[in-house]
């Protein structure tokens, strides 16, 4: 899991947290930075995913291309003992 998603949700709850209690104390500044830091987390737990994603796709193509190396390498050495 990227740092990005933890840091993410961290802020997330976290604005969260000073949001609600800038609603129960009537606090509008507290309100406001609350719905900021909550966005901000939002979206670097969104950019953490993405690198995830891609993380996870850029292994699953390297993965595909062992694999096919292997079929190739086999077909080869099966071509060899054939002849």
């Amino acid at each position: 899991m990227d740092k990005d998603r933890v840091e993410g949700k961290v802020k997330d709850v976290a604005g969260r947290v000073e949001r609600q209690v800038g609603e129960w104390t009537g606090d509008k500044e507290a309100q406001v930075h609350g719905v900021a830091k909550q966005a901000e987390g939002k979206v670097q737990n969104t950019w953490g995913k993405a690198k995830d994603a891609a993380r996870s796709a850029t292994d699953q193509a390297a993965n595909d291309v062992d694999t096919n190396a292997d079929v190739e390498d086999r077909k080869v050495n099966s071509e060899k003992k054939a002849s």
